[in-house]
Parts: C-alpha cells; sequence; structure tokens
C-alpha cells in the first residue's frame, strides 16, 4: 500500500510540471500572434 501512494504521489510531481510546459506554450503562442497585429497594424499605418 505504501508502495502505490508513493507511486500515485510521484506521478502527480511529474504531471503538475508538464501541465504547465503546455500552458507556457500556450500563453507564448497568443503572445506572439498578438504581436504579429501588432506589427500589422504598424505595417497599415505607414
Amino acid at each position: 500500500m505504501k508502495q502505490l501512494t508513493a507511486l500515485i504521489a510521484v506521478a502527480f510531481a511529474l504531471a503538475i510540471p508538464l501541465g504547465g510546459c503546455n500552458t507556457f506554450r500556450g500563453a507564448g503562442q497568443d503572445i506572439q500572434k498578438g504581436g504579429e497585429k501588432v506589427e500589422d497594424a504598424a505595417k497599415k499605418r505607414q
């Protein structure tokens, strides 16, 4: 029983940072798209 509990704890400990990677990647993509829109707007003003 202790081994199962330890295995579950390790699985959760590894899952949290891996989930965070997807969150940061998604945020980076959103920021990139926002930057592209700003760039496009600046080109239209020229």
